[in-house]
């Protein structure tokens, strides 16, 4: 729904992701950014941004919260995005917006899986599949961490993996649990074989 405004504003969008790679966010936050400002010029009939204020923002959180009935952490972030590209884009602080409608935070337990639902799950796995969730899981990887992941970055004496650039943009240290250490290890050597050939 936001490739018209992304077309129109290209030079905006293109200095929207500048800033944003010049403060190390993640790439999520990144593609979450442009498409709540895609989304929010679309909502005023691509009017030009340095022509629309706090008030075109306020109604655009009503209506999320309102009408799109949107979660609490949505329109947060939709309106840190806001913010954000006001700011650094163009270049003026967004100023007062006023009352806006919260959206409604949902009162919900939290979904954790159990020791023994993880271990039907990855009974279903195989390969690089079963390999990669089972170091989310025992080590507490988000996806990208894991896709991200480098051999220089597994420690098999200490048995601990170094995380890079995690969320925040902060490095730490997770064990590498002892039950993937054989397969990974076994998985780096078929890829090393495979580059050689």
């Amino acid at each position: 729904e936001g490739f018209r405004a992304r077309e129109v504003y290209k030079a905006q969008f293109d200095k929207l992701r500048m800033e944003i790679r010049k403060k190390h966010y993640s790439i999520r936050t990144e593609q979450s950014y442009e498409e709540w400002v895609a989304r929010f010029i679309v909502f005023n009939e691509c009017k030009d941004p340095n022509l629309l204020c706090a008030n075109n923002v306020k109604e655009y959180l009503d209506y999320l919260a309102n009408v799109r009935r949107i979660a609490a952490s949505t329109q947060n972030q939709a309106l840190c995005a806001l913010v954000f590209f006001w700011k650094y884009v163009l270049g003026v602080e967004l100023g007062e917006i006023g009352q806006f409608e919260y959206a409604k935070r949902g009162k919900r337990i939290p979904v954790v899986l159990t020791k023994k639902e993880v271990g039907k799950l990855l009974e279903k796995l195989d390969g690089v599949n079963w390999l990669m969730a089972g170091l989310m899981y025992g080590a507490g990887l988000r996806v990208l961490e894991c896709v991200r992941l480098r051999v220089k970055d597994i420690d098999f004496d200490a048995g601990q993996i170094v995380i890079r650039s995690g969320k925040g943009d902060k490095d730490r240290i997770s064990v590498l649990p002892e039950k993937y250490v054989e397969p990974l290890r076994k998985q780096i050597a078929k890829v090393k074989e495979e580059i050689e050939l």
